[in-house]
């Protein structure tokens, strides 16, 4: 895509108010058609609208100005900095709009069950929220902890599925670094920890393997001793 200034339609009201460019010039430089630009130039198109100036916002030369204007084939080239300066990574924790907090203790609650290798400080990055608010939501001494839904965070729209993909991989590999270097350290680890997803295949094991034959036919020999009696 072509450069085009900051500001199209206020650059070109100022072209059109300033210089004797042609409107298929200016209507180039601006990014704009020749018809919107004439619409300027008749007030139809951006009345209200306040001129800028390219030359004071280093986006025009004088010199490039001038060329154009003595020669209405030339075409205006926008200016570039001579310097590019990076712009510097965002630090510290994530924005979230006012409207969404609330739901922040729910996406916590589901972080903290579901992905007990992330830690305090990698969730209250991807939430935007505090370790204070994250250690009242594990130990439940939070004013709303009654009340409190375990929700994908990607849902509530705290977090982009990336994101979080990101943060619980990064995790997980460190917790599998941390087990391989010191395995007793993860000895005697609770139930709590135990994948969910394990306990489910078990159970769909259980019912894989149920013969109701044979618990019929349990049923069936108990009662004809029953009836033998």
């Amino acid at each position: 895509m072509a450069d085009l200034p900051l500001m199209p339609i206020a650059t070109a009201v100022w072209l059109i108010d300033n210089t004797s460019l042609t409107f298929d010039q200016i209507a180039e430089f601006c990014g704009l058609h020749p018809l919107q630009v004439k619409g300027i130039a008749d007030g139809d198109v951006g009345a209200g609208v306040r001129g800028i100036n390219p030359i004071t916002t280093n986006q025009l030369t004088r010199d490039e100005l001038d060329k154009a204007e003595k020669d209405g084939d030339h075409r205006l080239k926008l200016s570039r900095p001579k310097t590019i300066v990076p712009e510097k990574p965002r630090k510290g924790g994530r924005y979230t709009p006012v409207s969404k907090r609330q739901n922040r203790p729910d996406a916590i609650a589901w972080m903290v069950r579901n992905h007990p290798e992330v830690t305090d400080a990698q969730i209250g990055k991807l939430l935007g929220t505090t370790k204070t608010t994250i250690a009242a939501v594990r130990d439940r001494s939070h004013w709303n902890s009654a009340n409190l839904v375990p929700r994908d965070p990607v849902g509530l729209g705290l977090c982009s599925q990336i994101d979080l993909d990101a943060v619980v991989r990064k995790a997980a590999a460190k917790r599998a670094k941390l087990m391989k270097e010191n395995p007793e350290a993860f000895a005697n680890e609770g139930p709590s920890l135990e994948p969910t997803q394990d306990k489910e295949e078990e159970a769909e094991n259980e019912n894989r393997n149920f013969d109701p034959e044979k618990v019929f036919a349990e049923f069936s020999d108990k009662d004809q001793s029953s009836d033998e009696n």
